[in-house]
């Protein structure tokens, strides 16, 4: 009973987080927090992925997808195939940067997507094998913060890091804060 509770708390917690910080969201439930383009954009996906549809993150834009599965979460960037039989366990996703999604034309296109995938996996597995949590903290944002601006950056919630790389979103907020006033 009081771990239910406890859940809802955090569950209304990080819902409100999202929605203080206007992300396209949507999980399976249906709910999602961001405006309305984007709130319908992100339950698109969402179905797709529950479809098991293939698709590729469009390489062409500074782009991306969190991928919330039950204990962590996967980032797919451009170029990285998402759906078909990997991401049936989905539960939520995230969009990131300037979002697109295309349909792979041919056997060579999904196997560079896979490909893909897997090294956006390896450089995930890569910091995560850091075993102090500050250290893998930092490392995630720091690789978010070459490849996306600092206002895609902001808009990310804590939540999002940690569970890519294996932290307590405290630890993200800390270290945010530790970079925020060293500028």
């Amino acid at each position: 009973m009081e771990s239910d509770n406890k859940q809802r708390c955090q569950t209304a917690l990080y819902e409100e987080e999202v929605l203080a910080r206007r992300i396209g969201f949507a999980d399976s439930q249906g709910y999602s927090g961001m405006d309305q383009f984007q709130d319908s954009q992100a339950l698109a996906v969402l179905k797709q992925l529950h479809d098991k549809q293939l698709l590729i993150i469009n390489s062409r834009r500074r782009n991306g997808l969190i991928l919330y599965k039950r204990y962590h979460a996967e980032f797919a960037g451009p170029g990285s195939a998402v759906g078909g039989l990997f991401d049936l366990d989905c539960q939520r996703v995230l969009l990131v940067g300037n979002f697109s999604l295309v349909y792979p034309e041919t056997a060579d296109e999904r196997q560079r997507a896979y490909a893909l995938r897997r090294q956006w996996i390896r450089l995930t597995r890569q910091i995560t094998d850091n075993p102090v949590p500050a250290q893998r903290a930092q490392m995630i944002l720091n690789q978010f913060e070459q490849y996306f601006d600092s206002e895609t950056l902001a808009k990310l919630p804590d939540e999002a890091f940690a569970r890519l790389v294996g932290v307590l979103p405290h630890t993200i907020r800390n270290v945010r804060n530790i970079a925020d006033r060293e500028f």
